[in-house]
């Protein structure tokens, strides 16, 4: 009997170790993500991703829209600028003029962590670019944070000349993808960085199988 119950516990003990294995294997693998500035429009009290870039889009007077530098897996994942985004807030200093137009601009230079080695992001800055009627978000956003810098493909690198290096490199594991507790609310998204739900849901399932299994064992030996 003795033998039998010990076969019982190492069989009890082989399913609980495979069943903790698969909870394990079925966890998202870390995706690898890309350092470069995303391109936002505010709609209302929401940043939503642009849908086009800012060499061709043509903003209206009073639009307000946004730049992040960030780690993003892609634009489902981008990180939002952060912090208050008010046209009239924004622009207060600068009266309308005839013939042209004002936009409001979000500059957001992310996070330490996503920053390439060796160099700093500077803090967030709002600015009002008063442009002519037919200027682009480019141009709007050339008037006001010289230096940028493009690649040969038209991406965007560097505003306010951050930073020095780089252009939309991929950066592997998911180190620059967990967000800031200063970002906002809108920035949360289902993959933050830390363990999934059914993740955690599952461990817990696994110990408590294991408890009542040792539990059963200690039961019959006594």
């Amino acid at each position: 009997m003795t033998r039998v119950r010990a076969r019982r516990g190492r069989l009890t003990a082989g399913l609980l170790l495979a069943a903790l294995l698969g909870v394990l294997a079925a966890a998202p693998a870390s995706a690898a993500g890309y350092r470069y500035w995303s391109f936002w429009d505010r709609d209302g009290d929401a940043w939503t991703y642009a849908s086009q870039g800012p060499g061709t889009a043509r903003p209206d007077d009073g639009d307000v829209q946004g730049f992040r530098f960030a780690v993003s897996a892609d634009s489902a994942d981008a990180t939002r600028p952060r912090g208050p985004a008010r046209f009239r807030d924004i622009c207060a200093g600068t009266p309308a003029e005839d013939g042209r137009k004002r936009v409001a601009l979000v500059i957001d230079y992310g996070r330490a962590q996503d920053a390439p080695g060796g160099e700093h992001p500077p803090e967030r800055r709002t600015a009002c670019a008063r442009v002519a009627e037919d200027a682009t978000s480019a141009e709007a956003l050339a008037s006001v944070a010289k230096p940028l810098r493009y690649d040969s493909k038209a991406l965007l690198c560097a505003i306010d000349g951050y930073p020095e290096t780089g252009c939309g490199e991929q950066v592997s594991g998911d180190g620059g993808r967990q967000k800031d507790t200063a970002d906002t609310a809108a920035d949360a998204g289902p993959d933050d960085g830390g363990p999934s739900v059914g993740l955690i849901a599952g461990v817990a399932a696994v110990a408590l199988l294991g408890g009542a299994a040792l539990w059963q064992t200690r039961r019959r030996r006594g």
